[in-house]
This record gives structure tokens, sequence and C-alpha cells, in this order.
């Protein structure tokens, strides 16, 4: 193999990560499955193609030199003295031509690797291909398609896909064969300014380091074991690295295994444990983790939206403006002009099969990003009051339920007196009748009670006021789509800053790009959910609002742009150097700015007492002056509202100019004042005993009036204008300005409620004691931004929930506001989901004041329901995929074509969608990685196909288990009747709701056994028993699981259709790919 293919090959190998084989996880562990067979196609197969292009173009010039040492040798005398005529001679001087007209194979070979090689190099990064499209040197060309502003980002035609929790906090739990376990934990410790010296260059990249100990911070060391809890805590840095060649990996590797063996010999067995599968390459457990934790934060940051176009495009682009040179062809020697083309091709034929199998692995992976996503587990919090007291017993039994309560009520703490029923436990009925907004959590309970609870609730989704999800936000949206399109009146949300306090991972070099290819895709998704009337707020601070804005330009159209209100929200400042930041922003646009609703403020009594000062008639009120000051105010600008009242003491009487005076006085012909017929009726009217008011300015300029004349003509008719005196004689016209309770929302907001400290921080504290949020919003800034954009009874989506600020002001208003019923959808992927988003949510949910983490008052809590589950990961989705060893026959059928085009794909179909999971829907399991542990465990099929059609649930039953029974009166031979049975084999459970374009919809469940016929005589019969009630009837499509013959029991009236589950099931979930 020559240098510049061995040189290109490795490149090849990085590029399909197979120098990644000890990774055995995500797109790793999958390419590592073929990697023989993808090793022996770079190393044999791809230069085979390179030399089957060029050899027609070119010649073996060994052999031909080898020839003619012969000829010479045969003749023996100056070859170019000796006549045509001779055979030898004319093959001589053929050879001769052939030699200097011709171009070596193998030095054909060598340009077309080295062009490949630049090439593939230049835009391959880490794992992520960057547009890297060079117009001249140090310049790069960018599509331009005209716009007058144009917003490009290295990353814009890619999906950002980096939003695990791996960064900060990469946990897993280590165990020996011996039952011995511990909790490890490799934790990001944020670089400071004073670390930070070394900033980031394109000469220098961030890498993974052992945080240094500081006397600083003193309580943060490098190593650290709780014994308490069995954790052991190793503290990095990802920053630019004094040393620029130091093996960071291999040195953080070796001071872990030494600290761990030194000091903490009690975990040599668990983490210094050789988990290789190569005996010849040892690998304890420790470095396989920090390996997956460098990598997972480290390579693969983006999923390209369409690679195959994209590489293509840039690869002609090269050597259109790299390769061919127009001197190269200005000759008239046509053999070496053909050979030049035919390098030209060999590099773009070659090219683009390499293309060709990086598309179908970018593809690949796009398919598992875009694929929707199971839910994995759901569950409800409900208020006692929303539950049966049928259930109460249940409860009042489940020990973890309570000591829940204990934990995050202090319910222990109520005491007994003559009016309350004090704490036992188990509490009494009693005392559960007097603290109904005590929230249950079935995550407690057995399947069954949850179950049954859920089916005893009507109108289920219309019941429900809160919606939690723990997922990727981007995957939730998808997921949501199909229900919530076209619904959501606003989207607030919240995402990370990225400054120092907020910084998204990203790319090194690829800060802001990273951030924006995060925002687009999200932003995009979102828009969709707004309905025409509907509107975004988008909090955010100086160090991304440019970007922000911009990027909200591109996906909602710089005419839908609304407003910036800047809020104060640290009165204090952040210093940043140079000013010290004391702002936020709310960016907020519409989806269609001609339909868009927003609401005023309602003013509060003493805002109300501050506005209007004085009252007239019991009703408050202010007193304004009628003439217009400020821009706009002098006559030439609006000449019709330039007139006199006149006023007479005497008679204590104003009126204003009678109207054929008042057409005098402007001719709009001559766009001039009559000013000598004005002094002449305001004689006239002083000789009546009136005295002329004109709006005036103490210089003596023309001003004008606010109101029109007939507005001023009403005004006076009505009473709500009035004149005063002046100082210095005279009189001024004053408006009665009534006081209204609402009140334009103004782009500048300060005050101690919007105080992030004091009602953010401080509050969230007393809610949840040492929680890791250090600058969550004031829960009165989310408040009057939800005011703002949506009614008393509309949706708010907030995808960047953070810790549950957005569902908490939505409860607020709720508690506060008579009639609103406003409901939320909150999304968030931290690992904080469980400790403080939901947590808070529980807990404002039973009360509105807490301190030190237990409420003051127990009788502020909200009636309400919540649904929460978590949703399958990219990753969940890598983990799962299997290649089938039994199509691997088509690669010896197809070759290389089947390799490059189709084997991902037609490998992993079975493992992406199990539909022979399907026969027993209440079991389906999948492979979900929890703290970096993956295990097999069911999810909820039946709560993913509800989103997956949109339904909107009206009602649903428990899952019912029957054994069949022959009958003799059924209608056809082998039709039985069912009994119920918890051991039963036939299982079924029915869900009924709405359709998202109106239609009702039944979908029915069922275990589907091997004996099909008998299966499907006990759906007929399922089916016969559960539609009796004619109301029932009334559906419009109806799903089943498995082959069935349901329409045959459709009577005449009915118009019902039957679709079979697994094809709606799959569509959906694959319907973007």
């Amino acid at each position: 193999m020559s240098e510049r293919l061995d040189r290109f090959v490795t490149l090849m190998k990085g590029i399909f990560e197979l120098d990644k084989s000890d990774l055995d996880f995500g797109i790793y562990r999958i390419m590592n499955i073929r990697k023989q067979e993808i090793e022996n196609f770079l190393s044999e197969g791809l230069p085979q193609k390179v030399q089957e292009t060029l050899a027609p173009f070119a010649c073996n010039t060994g052999d031909i030199e080898k020839r003619l040492t012969e000829i010479e040798q045969s003749l023996g005398t100056d070859i170019s003295q000796l006549p045509d005529s001779i055979p030898m001679v004319k093959e001589y001087r053929e050879l001769k031509s052939q030699l200097a007209a011709g171009v070596d194979l193998s030095a054909l070979e060598t340009d077309v690797y080295s062009a490949l090689y630049s090439f593939f190099n230049r835009y391959y990064d880490e794992g992520d291909f960057i547009s890297k499209r060079r117009y001249k040197e140090g310049v790069y060309a960018i599509p331009y398609e005209g716009e007058e502003v144009k917003l490009y980002w290295a990353n814009q035609d890619q999906y950002y896909i980096k939003t695990a929790e791996n960064f900060k906090d990469y946990c897993f739990v280590a165990r020996n064969p011996y039952g011995d376990s511990c909790t490890v934990h490799f934790l990001l410790v944020d670089a400071t300014t004073e670390q930070n010296n070394n900033k980031e260059s394109k000469d220098s990249k961030r890498t993974f380091m052992l945080y240094q100990e500081t006397e600083e911070q003193p309580e943060l060391k490098t190593f650290e074991y709780r014994a308490d809890t069995n954790e052991f805590i190793v503290r990095f840095v990802f920053d630019v690295p004094e040393d620029k060649k130091a093996k960071y990996l291999e040195l953080n590797g070796a001071a872990i295994r030494q600290k761990i063996a030194v000091d903490y010999p009690q975990l040599v067995q668990i983490l210094l444990a050789d988990v290789s599968t190569d005996k010849k390459k040892p690998k304890t457990l420790i470095d396989k983790h920090l390996e997956a934790y460098v990598a997972k934060n480290t390579f693969d940051y983006f999923i390209h939206k369409d690679l195959k176009g994209f590489l293509y495009r840039e690869l002609d682009f090269y050597i259109k403006s790299e390769i061919i040179h127009l001197d190269d062809l200005d000759t008239t020697n046509e053999q070496r002009v053909e050979t030049y083309l035919a390098k030209v091709k060999a590099i773009k034929r070659v090219g683009h099969i390499i293309i060709d199998f990086l598309a179908q692995i970018e593809d690949f992976q796009k398919k598992l990003w875009l694929k929707k996503k199971f839910v994995v587990e759901t569950n409800w919090c409900m208020t006692l009051d929303r539950i049966d007291e049928s259930f109460w017993a249940e409860i009042i039994a489940n020990s973890a339920q309570i000591q829940e309560w204990i934990e995050m009520y202090a319910i222990d703490e109520v005491e007994d007196d003559l009016t309350t029923v004090g704490w036992t436990n188990p509490p009494t009925m009693e005392f559960l009748h007097q603290n109904q907004n005590l929230v249950v959590d079935t995550k407690h309970f057995s399947t069954d009670f949850k179950d049954r609870l859920v089916a005893s609730i009507e109108n289920l989704d219309e019941q429900t006021g809160g919606l939690m999800i723990h997922s990727d936000n981007y995957q939730a949206l998808k997921f949501l789509q199909s229900k919530y399109t076209d619904s959501i009146k606003l989207i607030y949300i919240d995402p990370p800053y990225n400054t120092d306090a907020s910084k998204i991972l990203y790319k090194n070099g690829y800060e802001h790009s990273s951030w924006l290819s995060l925002m687009e895709s999200r932003l995009s998704a979102g828009r969709s959910f707004l309905s025409d009337r509907g509107i975004i707020e988008v909090a955010i601070d100086d160090y991304e609002l440019r970007y922000l804005n911009t990027c909200m330009d591109n996906v909602f159209g710089i005419n839908n742009s609304i407003s910036n209100i800047a809020i104060l929200t640290n009165p204090k400042g952040r210093d940043q150097g140079f000013i010290a930041q004391a702002h936020d922003y709310t960016v907020i646009y519409a989806k269609n700015k001609a339909f868009a609703e927003t609401n005023n403020f309602i003013l509060s009594e003493e805002d109300l007492a501050k506005k209007f000062s004085k009252s007239k008639d019991g009703a408050a009120l202010r007193e304004l002056p009628l003439k217009r000051t400020g821009t706009g105010k002098r006559r030439e600008e609006r000449p019709y509202m330039y007139f006199p009242f006149f006023y007479s003491k005497e008679r204590d009487e104003l009126i204003v100019i009678p109207e054929q005076y008042y057409q005098c006085i402007y001719d709009p012909n001559t766009d001039s004042f009559n000013d000598s017929y004005l002094s002449e009726v305001i004689e006239e009217f002083k000789t009546k005993g009136y005295e002329a008011i004109l709006p005036m300015s103490s210089k003596g300029e023309h001003f004008r009036w606010r109101w029109g004349y007939k507005s001023c003509v009403s005004g006076v008719k009505n009473g709500l204008l009035f004149c005063k005196p002046v100082r210095g004689g005279g009189y001024a016209i004053y408006q009665y300005d009534f006081a209204d309770e609402e009140a334009t929302p103004k782009s500048l907001w300060y005050g101690e409620r919007y105080d992030a400290s004091s009602k953010g921080t401080n509050l969230l504290e007393n809610i949840i004691p040492n929680n890791p949020f250090d600058y969550p919003k004031s829960v009165f800034t989310v408040e009057d931004n939800l005011i703002i954009g949506c009614n008393s009874d509309d949706i708010v989506l907030d995808y960047f929930a953070g810790s549950g600020t957005t569902g908490h002001a939505v409860l607020d208003l709720n508690r506060k506001i008579d009639g609103s019923n406003r409901k939320y959808i909150l999304v968030e992927m931290g690992t904080y989901f469980d400790t403080v988003t939901h947590l808070r949510m529980k807990k404002v949910v039973y009360s509105a004041d807490w301190k030190n983490g237990k409420p003051t008052s127990r009788d502020t809590g909200v009636s309400h329901i919540m649904k929460y589950f978590s949703l399958e990961s990219y990753e969940d989705a890598l983990s799962n995929v299997q290649l089938s060893e039994e199509n691997k026959p088509l690669y010896s059928l197809f070759g290389e074509d089947y390799l490059i085009h189709y084997m991902l794909d037609i490998e992993s179909r079975g493992s992406l969608l199990d539909l022979e999971q399907f026969k027993s829907p209440f079991s389906y399991q999948m492979k979900i990685t929890e703290r970096n542990e993956t295990k097999k465990r069911p999810v909820d099929l039946v709560e993913t196909f509800n989103y997956l059609i949109g339904l909107s649930v009206v009602r649903q039953s428990t899952v019912s288990y029957f054994r069949a029974l022959p009958d003799s009166a059924g209608g056809y031979e082998g039709a039985v009747r069912l009994m119920k049975d918890d051991g039963g084999e036939f299982g079924f459970k029915q869900v009924e709701g709405t359709l998202p374009d109106g239609r009702r919809a039944l979908v029915i469940w069922r275990t589907v056994t091997d004996d099909l016929l008998a299966s499907n005589a006990a759906l007929d019969a399922y089916f016969t028993k559960h539609r009796i009630n004619p109301h029932d009837r009334e559906f419009d499509v109806i799903y089943v699981n498995g082959d069935n013959n349901l329409e045959n029991l459709r009577t005449g009236e009915e118009s019902w259709k039957v679709q079979m589950t697994e094809i709606e099931f799959k569509n959906r979930m694959f319907e973007e790919v």
C-alpha cells in the first residue's frame, strides 16, 4: 500500500469511526459490528475502483522501460540511425512515444488519493462535517440567495444533538460479581476567569483535564469519596491546556487509577476490574467510562440534514476550483487531456462512493433522530379532591406515598385542635377530607391502581391541567406535533443564554453556531404549535440577543416581530467587565402579526392609586392637559386640531367655537391659517363675555389639541373636558381621565417583582433548599409574560422548562384570578427533572407559600391533575439497534453496492420497531439507559400511540383479562364468550377520544396469541360486549392491533372503519424520516 493510499485509508477509518472500537455505545457500537467488512472495502475495494477508472488512460512505465532495455541490448547500435522498416525499431519508437505521452498509473493514483485526502480532511471535524467551501486561501464561499440580510452559521444545515446531561455530571453505578457497588460521578467545574486565561482560538482546542485544587475554592476537591452514600467523585475542567502536546486522556486515567489504588482500596475490585474483551488490551471499568465521557462530549455534535447533497456539491466545487486548471487543458496532446480528465473522473467517482457510504450512516442517524420516540413510563399527580373516595383507603395504606407527603409537605407537623384534625400515621379519612390539596403520585402505586384511577376520570385530557415531559426538547416537540399543531396560544421559553452560567456544550471553535443550530431547529419545530393568534416569548440576555433576533427573523419573519422588552432582573448588576449587566430581555414574535392577540396588564389597587390620584363622584381619575406637547405638537402637523374654546366666568360656561366659524380657520387649498379672521371671531365672543382659550405655548407658539373638533364638542357636553385657571392669568383646557384597570405593557420593566434574586433564586431556595439553580427567573417576570400572551383557558408551552418557573407561574395565575384555567406543557431533559422541576410543581400545587422547604400556609393549594412521562432518547434508539445476520447473504449477492447503500437500513429494520411485540402490547420492552446503565424495561405503547395519532382522550379502560368459552349463540363457527379471569390469555384495553380532524376514535389494544382465529373470536366477543350502548357506536375509526375481521360486525347504520394499529404506528413514528 502506497504512502498516500495508507494515509487516505487511515483518514477514512477515522471518519467511519473505526478508530473508536473500544467504545461500545451509540453509532460506534453499530459501526464495530461491521468493522471487518468496512475495513476490507476501504483497503481493497476503493483502490480497485481507482485503478479501474484510471487504467484505460495510464500505462505501466516499468514494463515499457524494461522492454526498451531489451530492444537496445538486442540491436546493439544507435537505434536512431536505423530505419522504421525494421519491426523492432518501429516498436522501440512507439514505446518511446507512449512513454513520453503517457502517465504512470501509480502517479495518477497518488494524485487521486492526495486530492481525496485534502477534501475529506478539510470538511471532516471530529465526527462532523463542517461547511468549508474554500473560495480562495483564507476565504470561504457561503450559499447566498439574494436576501437583504443573510444570517449564516457553520452548522445551519445540521441538527444539534448534544443535549444529553453527560457534560456536567456523567454518572454510573459500578458493580462487581460479589454484589459490591459504588456510584461514580465525573463532575465538570465551571472554568473561572482566572482559570481561563488561555483563550480558545483556531489553533487551540479545549480538552478535559483533572481539576486542580485552589485556595479560592477549598471546598472543591479533585477526588472525593463520600462513605455515607458510597459515591466516588472526580472533578474535571474543560479548557484550553497550556501543554498542547500532552495526552490528557491517558494522564487523567493514570492519575485516577493511582488515586483509587492508594487512597480508596475498597474501590479497587469495583473500579479497577478489567472489563476489556481483548485480552491483549486490558482496560479497567473506570477507564472505559472515562473514554466514554470524553467521547460523548468531544465527538459527533451534529447530524447533517442532507450529507449526500452537501458533500456532492462541495466536491464539485472543490474539483472545479482546486483540481481543474485551465492551463492543464490548453494543450494539443489529446491523450494528456484525456488522462487529466480521467484523474478528475476518478476523484469524483471514488469521492461519490465514499460520500454515498457516509450518507448511509448519517441518514441512518438522522432516521433515529427524527423517529418519534416511545413513551417509557407514564404517571399522574392528582390532588385528593380529584380522586374518588373509593381509592382513599389504598392511598392511606401506601407507605411510600405517606412518606413523600411527610418529606415534601411536613404534613406530620399538623397538630390537632378544635377545628383541625391532627396528623397520625397512617392518616385518617377525616384528615384527608381536611387536606384535599395533598398530591397523590401514581409512581408509588401498582400499575393496576394507576389504570383504575385513570379509568375513573371522564374527559381525562380536558381535566388534566399540566403535562410534564422528561426528554430532549426537539424529540418532545416532534412527539407532540400531531396533537398540538396550530393549537398553542403562547410559547414561553428561557433557553440557555450561553454565558458562563448557562453554557451549552459546543464544538471547539463553534460556540455561537452550535447555539444557533440548537435554537433554530427548536424554534422552527415550536412555530408549528402556535395558533394563528399565538405568540412566542423568548428570554435572553445580551450575549446571544443579536443572533437570536436574526434567527427569529428567519423562522417567524421579520414582519412578525412584536417587541424586545428590557427587564431589570438584577439591580446590583453582574460584573462582566466594562459594564455590569443588570437586565435581560423578552423577545416577542407572532406567528402571524395580522391575527396575533396580546393582553394588557390589570392594574392593582396600589398602581391605580398612583396613576389616578383624584376622584369624581367616587370614581378615580386624573386630570390631563388637552394641549398637545412632545412630538407632533405644532398646529401645522394637525391643522384641523387648532381652534379656540370659549369660557364665560360669569356663566361658568365652556363652549367650543361654533362649526361655521371653525370651518374658516384653516384653508386646505392653500394650506394656510386665517389668523386675522380668527382674531375677529375672538373679539366678537369677547363682547359676549367669553374669553378665548387656544393651544399656545408659553413662548407664543401655535400648538394643537390632542382631540379633534367633534370629540371636543362631545367632551364639553358630557363633562369630560373642563377649564382651569392657570398662573399668570387665563385658562387651560383639561380632560378628566377616569381610571381604567388595564394598562398597555411597556417595553421597559423594573421594580422589585422582577428581581431574579429575591423573587427567583430565594423563592426557589425556600421551596427546594440546596437546589442547583443559581439564576432562576422571578416568577412574577414569567407571570407578566404569560398575562400578555395567553388568556385564562389557553395552553402555555415551555420546552426549556429548567426549574419549572413557567408551570409555577401558570398555577399562581390560576390561584389568583377567578375563572383562570390556564394549562401548561413543560419539557425538560436535565437530570434535575425529578429533583427540582417535577418536585417544584408538586409543591406549589399544595401551597403558594414556602419557607426553608416547608409550606407556611396549607389552605392555598389548587385542585390539579398533572401527567408526566419520559421519552426514549436518541441514545436509547441507538442502543436498541441490532444488525441482523439474516441479511448478510445480500452482501455476497450484491457486493459493495449493498454495503455502501443499503446495509444499515435493511439489517436494522426489526430492531427499530419490533412489530412482533405488538402481540403483547402491555409488555413491550426496550433497552433504556439510565445513569449510563442500559437495561431492558417495559415501555408505554398505549400512551405512545395516543400521541402519535394526536388523540385527545375522553376515557380509557383498565387492562382486563379474560378466558374464552365456546358460544353456541355467537352466530358463527368458533364464536366465543368471554369470562373475566386475571389469569386469562386474552387481555384488552380500550381508549376513546377525538382526533385532531374531529373524528371520534376508538383504540382497542389486545394480546394476540399464536392462534389468530381464537384471538379474533375473542376480539369479536369483547367488541360486541362493550358496544351495547348505542352512544358507544358513534366512532369514525377504530384502531386494533393484529390482523382482524372486526368490520364484519359493523351494522347497516354504522360507517366506522378499522385500521391496523401496527401500520398506523409505523407510518406515524417514521413519517418525517
